[in-house]
């Protein structure tokens, strides 16, 4: 049988191919975005309570109707805004599902998505699969602002969504209020679609508020927002997330999303429901994470890797440029064989795979890892 790929160019990705080698060098993993600590236990019974009592059985395709409820009341209460539980909110088997039906639902061959660069992993292959063309804006570091300048010139007819994402992965920094005036401006009055990812809407730091689209009255009507709560509440696994667009663009997705998971995981979503009863099981956590980064940058502040802390997600890149001219992959990987730490090389999401000799790490670590991993960095 011969077979043509939709995606001849995919290969193994870099957070396999560095979960691998920490795995065979028993290396401490910072590599991997995820907590290595347990969700609350209120939670966690929270959901086996769900499934004692029943809710083992398909939930309604938008998803569990308290959820969507009390997801709405969230956006009241952060964002002084709505959206309306039965027709605009949708809950996704996580942040990714979500994305890719979004794209899936809008983008049709040949048209233009504007992406920026460093970028999360499955926007480029999304488009692709859908024929769709990634334009993408290169993100300059160490700060990763965005030139709207090299935005504007590469709008066009043919932009049919801009995807961002803030707070950013992974470069840990946020959008301002003047980014997104500017993508407000820049979409208004044209056919263009923005999927905002904010995925880390809750783990932003030094009291910075997130400027979600929703905030933005004409961005808002041309949005979807995606969220996660495996990131917020600590289990990825889960795979439990939800999306928010106005009714127009919502019932669009839900056509798409019905034939492709139809409903999510039921008692996850009761579990959920309940938890999210109590705001402060959210409001808390970016003072939780703001004490593991600076944690994390106090431990190594006498190591040779110079750091801008993190304005946002639970990732630090750190710039390794005073110990070697190494390309990033490749001392991502030394550092993994050689010194038993796991990171995440930039390069590999940049165009042309711009190397600026940064490393991501993941702190969202118990304080004992963080420790021994501050350790081996300091000796480097």
């Amino acid at each position: 049988m011969k077979i043509t790929s939709k995606l001849p160019n995919v290969s193994t990705s870099i957070f396999s191919i560095m979960s691998v080698l920490a795995n065979q060098h028993n290396a401490i993993n910072l590599s991997q975005g995820f907590p290595n600590f347990k969700s609350d236990q209120k939670l966690i019974d929270l959901v086996s309570n769900a499934m004692n009592s029943g809710y083992n059985q398909y939930a309604p395709m938008a998803g569990n109707i308290e959820l969507r409820q009390v997801i709405a009341k969230k956006f009241e209460l952060l964002y002084n805004t709505t959206y309306n539980p039965e027709t605009e909110i949708t809950v996704t088997a996580g942040a990714t599902q979500a994305i890719y039906t979004i794209i899936s639902t809008f983008i049709k061959p040949n048209d233009e998505i504007i992406i920026f660069k460093p970028a999360y992993d499955c926007y480029q292959p999304t488009i692709e699969l859908n024929g769709g063309k990634t334009i993408a804006v290169q993100l300059e570091a160490p700060n990763y602002n965005i030139d709207w300048n090299e935005v504007k010139s590469k709008f066009n007819s043919n932009t049919k969504m801009i995807i961002i994402n803030t707070p950013h992965n992974p470069s840990g920094a946020v959008f301002s209020v003047d980014d997104m005036l500017k993508l407000q401006e820049l979409t208004k009055n044209t056919n263009c679609i923005v999927l905002s990812d904010e995925v880390y809407e809750h783990i932003i730091f030094d009291d910075v508020q997130h400027q979600s689209v929703c905030l933005f009255p004409e961005l808002k009507s041309r949005s979807f927002i995606v969220a996660s709560f495996g990131k917020t509440f600590h289990n990825t696994g889960w795979k439990t997330g939800y999306c928010c667009a106005p009714k127009e663009l919502m019932h669009e997705f839900q056509n798409v999303h019905q034939f492709n998971v139809f409903c999510v995981n039921h008692p996850s979503q009761k579990g959920l429901a309940d938890y999210l009863q109590e705001p402060k099981h959210y409001l808390e956590l970016p003072q939780f994470y703001q004490t593991k980064r600076d944690r994390f940058l106090d431990l190594i502040k006498d190591s040779r890797f110079k750091a801008i802390p993190s304005q946002g997600t639970y990732f630090q890149v750190l710039d390794y440029s005073k110990i070697t001219n190494e390309h990033d992959v490749d001392f991502a990987k030394r550092l993994t064989t050689e010194f038993g730490i796991a990171s995440i090389p930039l390069s590999v999401f940049n165009n042309d795979n711009i190397d600026n000799h940064v490393l991501r790490f993941c702190f969202a670590k118990t304080d004992e890892t963080l420790k021994k991993a501050a350790d081996i960095l300091n000796r480097i």
